[in-house]
């Protein structure tokens, strides 16, 4: 009788970088409907546009490298990157915008790295940095949440393609009426104008913890991050550290002067907390790989979160964090690695 032999691997494994990207997208699919609902329909054109020139770029430069397209295309890592820059850039931005963030992104924060599995940086926050820093005022102008917006003022799905692609919102919509500040902008010049948190928070931009309609879309975003750490997709490190950098500070500054200082569940619920801790630093490639020192890249980042916010000179600092901590990741990972099976140390 013949046995056929042949190298390793003999078991099939039980994942693939297809399937971990799908679940990611899955996941993030009830914090894409909040905010639909809360901010209309620029997301998913901003997520469309995005994903046209993501895979396009991610198409020519596998061309340009000489390496097949396949498996690579079909992974839907560069959807991925696309999707979370598109969440990150405000819903009426010009097309041009997120095309030049994500194909930043792809081209050098990714392939000129040598591709998915090579790259230091996470590249959506290395796209949304070139935006931030390149385009400040394209990137503040943030739509009001629904409930703030009276029905003849809210942006029809037809309304809302002429603002992206045309670069400028409709004749006859009130622009002061459609748009509003971010709740961490908000909060950041009512501090330098010498108001209190309370006063603050009275305004009607303001929900129970964060902003109207963002603590929503944050209540989504988790519920999409925990079914990850259920699925195993992602380990419970990151999003505890990330929680826990931001929250421990928050809860001590609060304690000290509660009147110039938010509390955690505004820094938790605001901004891209919830996003980066559950899909932005859970980055397989760029992350801690060590259980030690996920939490500590975890927490480091929430710290980094909440530093930049109060005395930075950005209200929302999570690329920044991410990009930073980053850098730190070969560090961590050296004088985190678990001890060597039979050795004392």
């Amino acid at each position: 009788m013949h046995y056929g032999v042949s190298p390793a691997p003999h078991l099939k494994p039980q994942t693939s970088v297809t399937k971990v990207m799908l679940q990611v997208l899955i996941a993030l699919v009830p914090a894409t409907l909040a905010s639909v609902w809360y901010f209309g329909w620029g997301i998913m054109v901003q997520m469309l546009i995005a994903t046209v020139f993501a895979v396009t770029a991610e198409t020519l430069m596998l061309i340009a490298r000489d390496r097949p397209l396949k498996p690579f295309i079909y992974d839907f890592s560069a959807v991925v990157t696309a999707v979370l820059l598109a969440f990150a850039v405000p819903p009426t931005a010009p097309w041009w915008l997120v095309a030049i963030g994500v194909v930043f992104a792809i081209i050098f924060a990714k392939h000129l790295y040598g591709g998915l599995g090579y790259n230091p940086f996470n590249p959506a926050m290395a796209g949304y940095v070139v935006l931030l820093i390149s385009f400040p005022q394209e990137m503040t102008v943030w739509l009001a949440p629904e409930q703030l917006v009276f029905d003849e003022q809210r942006l029809s799905l037809y309304e809302t393609l002429v603002t992206i692609f045309a670069g400028s919102f409709p004749a006859g919509v009130n622009v002061d009426a459609v748009t509003a500040a971010t709740p961490l902008d908000a909060m950041r010049t009512g501090l330098a104008n010498n108001q209190t948190v309370q006063e603050i928070r009275s305004n009607p931009l303001f929900g129970d913890f964060g902003g109207l309609g963002w603590e929503w879309i944050g209540n989504y975003i988790a519920i999409g991050g925990l079914w990850l750490m259920y699925r195993r997709v992602i380990r419970w490190q990151i999003p505890f550290g990330v929680i826990m950098g931001v929250g421990v500070p928050a809860v001590a500054f609060y304690f000290l002067d509660p009147g110039t200082h938010a509390g955690a569940p505004f820094h938790i619920f605001s901004g891209a907390t919830l996003l980066c801790a559950f899909f932005i630093a859970t980055d397989p490639v760029s992350a801690a790989t060590t259980e030690k020192g996920r939490l500590i890249y975890g927490f480091c980042i929430g710290l980094l979160i909440y530093i930049i916010r109060s005395w930075g000179g950005y209200p929302d600092a999570v690329a920044f964090a991410v990009l930073l901590m980053n850098m730190a990741v070969p560090l961590i990972d050296h004088y985190t690695r678990p001890r060597t099976y039979g050795h004392a140390r």
